[in-house]
């Protein structure tokens, strides 16, 4: 699957070196091609590469390496880390982009390239079909005496710890004389080179699980309530003021209470601009499938929230347009501008400390002061007639709704939602709702649904 998330497919199917070393070296000539014609013309043309730690990520790694040498680039090795710290590389390095190799919250059969522009964002669309138009068309390719070379840089991750620690309204000193007791879980992903460090020096104690970094998940991958099964039980054994769980390339968190309940990755978002907004004036940035409890948050802090599509690249720039105090996504992904714009799981951990530190109150008293919401998620196959037949019928069904056409169609009312649109990441249409309660959510999904089946599907 190509899309504004990056190229992703099953390992051995989809997926394979051939097509792995394609893409890395299309977006080598692309990355090389934009640098060319830059300013910086005049030195190295420089890409960041980074993996998580998925079985077939050592394989693509290799491969992708060798794809950017042959397009004349020099690799910028920053070996198993977090996207996040990827991203931040990227802007360390002044490079003309970076490769993550990670298929984020898939199954372990995937894995994934996402292509990471100079800014140190995510490619936006135009971007993408720019050097999708490279990957299908010759690409141009190194004589010998301009072949890349590889430089390894060790530093990446104790350099991402250390803009996480400098953020000014977290207060490091105060949150280490708290000794809070957490629980962790990191999937067997990248988090165990970074989440348990980043507790440590904030001086928490910390009882962990699936802290190695072998890609070998115990348990489905994607950090939502239904996963965390093992997590919720690690808290209430420990006594756990925190439960926290972070997909493989830990750009996303998401929490357990002090009751051990998985509270939903909705609430990561929520709780973490319930205290930057203490501190930084401007609206809140959620993409369209977030929850309504940021605009609750908002609303108490005496903002806006500003909607925009799904994918972190779509809410980043819409952050740095509107100058954003912060923004992320409804599926645990936080971006505090301050650190950079992309979702980052230590970010998160960091602002939820700060957060519980000043409330002096359990997370699980902090939730119960707002209003409560259930999301209802479907997927659907996609219908034989085109998706905008699909808008159509829904929103004759819904006119006493507020329409937002900006990714598929969001249909609101003053206290739920229903989001229907085309996945990033899977061949599938997928449909969100919420409501006060399951059964009204529910009920959305499946009036959502009557045109799939009138359509054919």
């Amino acid at each position: 699957m190509v899309s504004v998330s990056g190229v992703r497919g099953r390992v051995g199917e989809a997926l394979s070196p051939e097509v792995v070393t394609r893409f890395a070296a299309g977006f080598g000539a692309w990355a090389h091609g934009r640098w060319s014609a830059g300013p910086r013309a005049s030195g190295r043309c420089r890409i960041v590469v980074g993996r998580d730690s998925r079985v077939s990520g050592p394989m693509f790694h290799r491969a992708t390496i060798a794809a950017l040498q042959s397009v004349g680039c020099d690799v910028i090795d920053v070996g198993l880390a977090p996207t996040p710290s990827i991203q931040l590389a990227v802007e360390h390095h002044h490079a003309a982009g970076g490769l993550a190799i990670t298929a984020s919250h898939n199954p372990i059969e995937w894995n994934a390239l996402k292509f990471i522009g100079p800014s140190g964002l995510f490619l936006d669309g135009a971007e993408g079909t720019e050097m999708r138009g490279i990957v299908e068309s010759t690409i141009p390719r190194a004589s010998w005496d301009a072949l890349g070379e590889v430089q390894s840089d060790d530093e990446a991750i104790e350099r991402h710890l250390d803009a996480v620690l400098s953020v000014p309204f977290v207060k490091v000193q105060e949150i280490r004389k708290r000794k809070f007791r957490v629980a962790l879980d990191c999937a067997h992903g990248a988090g165990g080179a970074i989440i348990p460090e980043l507790l440590e020096r904030l001086g928490c104690e910390v009882h962990a699980i699936n802290l190695e970094t072998d890609g070998r998940f115990t348990r489905p991958p994607e950090p939502v309530a239904s996963n965390l099964g093992d997590l919720e039980r690690l808290v209430l054994e420990t006594k756990a003021e925190l439960g926290l769980a972070t997909d493989p390339d830990v750009d996303r968190l998401a929490l357990v209470s002090d009751e051990g309940t998985a509270i939903g990755e909705d609430w990561t978002l929520a709780l973490a601009a319930r205290l930057v907004l203490k501190y930084r004036r401007g609206p809140l940035v959620a993409n369209l499938s977030t929850s309504r409890i940021v605009d609750d948050v908002a609303r108490e802090a005496g903002t806006r929230v500003v909607r925009a599509p799904v994918g972190e690249v779509n809410v980043a720039v819409r952050m740095r347009r509107e100058g954003a105090a912060i923004g992320g996504e409804g599926n645990g992904g936080v971006i505090l501008s301050e650190v950079h714009l992309g979702r980052d799981a230590p970010v998160g951990v960091a602002l939820l400390l700060q957060m519980l530190l000043e409330d002096n109150a359990p997370l699980s008293a902090v939730v119960a002061r707002y209003p409560r919401y259930v999301i209802v998620k479907d997927k659907l196959d996609r219908p034989n007639a085109p998706l905008d037949a699909v808008y159509d019928v829904l929103r004759q069904g819904f006119t006493d709704a507020e329409a937002d056409t900006q990714d598929g169609l969001r249909l609101s009312w003053v206290d739920r939602w229903v989001h229907v649109r085309p996945s990033g990441t899977e061949p599938i249409v997928r449909v969100i709702a919420e409501a006060p309660n399951a059964a009204a959510a529910r009920a959305l999904v499946m009036r959502s649904r009557i045109p799939f089946d009138a359509l054919g599907r």
